[in-house]
């Protein structure tokens, strides 16, 4: 808001503009009506004709260039604010949240930055303005009639505002909390329904979606019936403030003009003093919109960003992992301790290990979502290669491993500086550019499927998609929904194997010099699992790859598996060695044999 100050300052002069201009209406109207009954020469009212027919015309104009520039500025400061939230959150790391909560954040109060200029700040800078140029009309015409007006402005537009915003303000405190839980309970309503069916949990949930939806009706309906009383209140102060003018006036034996002028300002003046009254109800909400706003801007983020931010290394890169160790509490064992591994490349890796072993969160070390306690990931430039280098001896002039059209590679030509840079030196959405591709949960949008692609590259042309579709084995099924069908959000118009090789193909699309794969045969069954992987495998061929996963099959074609638990590195090693050798893997290799068989 302070950025936008120039367009606040000018929706609130046309505020006050519009506000005076009916209230000039109002006086010039009242003078006229009443000085045309004593029958003066028609002169002596042309003035007056002039005056009400400019104010009612300015008033309509001034009132929507208000509105105009005031929804403006509030709806850039609501956008500004969403932003700045979805930026706070991503260097939060994982939230602390749930989703519906956040949700609630992110939507209903980031809306109270919209009312605070539109309901709040806006209209009180008119009414202010208005009720003293009504004061000061009162002490032109009759300062004791004035004084009148002062109390009934002062009672409508400070002493009731501020009993409700008392009144209301430890209420507002507890519902967008309770909002937030409607919303929570209505989302595992909606997303868990079979699960809970299943589990005869049905009926529970339901009851506590309804006792969530109860608690926030009283609180509501309590908070609207105290709006409801001062706004009574107020309307009453109306009243008896003209009473008591008009009585003052004709006490005085002030002329029946000036009676007339006085009781209607009076009246009028207090039409944009009186809706003060229900938004200091509201802003009570709105300030406790903003300190949950303000809680989660507020959240340190998981990992600091560098003073001054290193350039990435020329040409293909090379990640090196050391002696990594990575805590996510103080109390608590490492997630990681002491990991080491090098993705050169072209060079596929897997990372296998039971749940709990540290798989994803080593991925999220590479992404730059945790801070590590010690060690370092160091990514390496490989120099600049031409069409005569032949860095893996295989004569193609290729860097090692790397096949014309995988990841961006095979050209012939590298053009790098051959630097190598600490990870941490490098800006997180940078290190992310670098390294991501398909998480563990990926997520679908209530959009076209072609929309849903695009999000991993907004700049592709038809070609591109249709060439990741192909290479993630979706082609027939797009071809047979069509690219413009909308897919439901969160994926459940998808079957499970679909909404992974989804998330293949934008990664494939996305194209990063280091291709990160998490869990992406998770919960699918063995046919599908076995069929998405080996086409995973086919499609990272010549990529430099990192894959976590439990399901060894096909890892034969990898080049090197690293086996986790417990945060530790147990054997590394190619799938014919590590089979080879009593260990974790093996017997995890002969269950899956087992399984199969059977």
């Amino acid at each position: 808001m302070r950025r936008m100050g120039g367009r606040i300052a000018l929706a609130a002069a046309a505020g006050v503009a519009a506000e005076l201009a009916g209230l000039a209406l109002i006086g010039s109207a009242a003078w006229l009506i009443t000085r045309a009954a004593e029958q003066p020469p028609l002169a002596a009212l042309s003035v007056a004709i002039v005056g009400v027919r400019a104010f009612a015309t300015s008033k309509g104009v001034l009132r929507y260039g208000e509105r105009l520039t005031g929804h403006d500025v509030a709806l850039r400061a609501q956008a500004t604010t969403r932003e700045r939230l979805y930026q706070a959150l991503v260097p939060a790391g994982p939230p602390s949240q749930k989703g519906a909560d956040l949700l609630s954040r992110m939507v209903d109060d980031t809306d109270a930055v919209q009312d605070l200029l539109v309901r709040g700040l806006l209209p009180a800078v008119a009414a202010l303005v208005t009720g003293i140029a009504a004061v000061v009309l009162g002490l032109f015409l009759l300062p004791a009639a004035a004084l009148v007006l002062t109390a009934g402005l002062l009672t409508a537009g400070v002493v009731l505002p501020a009993g409700v915003a008392a009144v209301t303000r430890r209420r507002a405190a507890l519902i967008a909390p309770a909002r937030a839980e409607l919303a929570a309970r209505v989302a595992d309503l909606l997303h868990g329904a079979a699960d809970l069916a299943a589990y005869g949990a049905g009926d529970r949930a339901l009851a506590a979606s309804a006792g969530a939806d109860a608690r926030l009706a009283a609180l509501e309906r309590a908070q609207a019936r105290t709006g409801a009383v001062a706004t009574c209140l107020g309307v009453l102060a109306q009243g008896l403030t003209v009473a008591g003018v008009v009585l003052v006036a004709q006490g005085s034996g002030t002329g029946s003009v000036a009676t007339a002028v006085l009781a209607l300002t009076s009246l009028v003046c207090f039409e944009p003093l009186l809706p003060m009254i229900t938004a200091a109800e509201r802003m009570t909400g709105v300030s406790a919109a903003l300190r949950r706003l303000r809680e989660v801007r507020a959240t340190p983020p998981a990992v600091a960003e560098p003073a001054r931010p290193a350039a990435v290394p020329g040409g293909p890169l090379t990640v090196e992992v050391e002696d990594l160790v990575v805590r996510h509490a103080a109390d608590r064992a490492p997630a990681l301790n002491g990991v080491a591994l090098t993705l050169t490349p072209g060079k596929r890796v897997a990372v296998v290990g039971p749940s709990g072993a540290g798989k994803s969160t080593l991925l999220a070390a590479l992404m730059r979502l945790v801070e590590p306690e010690s060690g370092a990931i160091r990514l390496s430039g490989s120099g600049s290669t031409g069409p005569d280098a032949d860095a893996d001896g295989d004569g193609d002039g290729d860097a090692p491993g790397i096949e014309a059209g995988a990841g961006g590679a095979g050209t012939g030509t590298w053009t790098g500086t051959g630097k190598t840079v600490d990870l941490r030196d490098l800006p997180s959405d940078e290190a992310r550019r670098i390294m991501t591709g398909l998480t563990q949960d990926p997520y679908v949008f209530q959009a076209s499927f072609r929309d849903n692609l695009r999000l991993a590259g907004p700049e592709a042309d038809e070609a591109a998609l249709a060439e990741a579709v192909r290479r993630a084995r979706l082609e027939d099924w797009a071809e047979r929904t069509g690219w413009d069908t909308v897919l439901g959000e969160d994926g459940r118009t998808v079957s499970g194997g679909q909404l992974q090789r989804l998330a293949l193909a934008r990664a494939l699309l996305n194209d990063p010099p280091v291709l990160l794969l998490d869990e992406p045969a998770e919960a699918l069954d063995e046919e599908t699992a076995d069929a998405l992987m080996a086409d995973l495998l086919d499609a990272t061929r010549g990529r430099t790859t990192l894959l976590v996963t439990h399901r060894l099959r096909g890892l034969e074609e990898v080049d090197e598996i690293v086996v986790l638990e417990n945060g530790s590195v147990l054997q590394r090693g190619t799938h014919r060695e590590l089979v080879e050798v009593p260990g974790y893997y093996r017997d995890l290799w002969r269950s899956e044999a087992l399984v199969s068989r059977a």
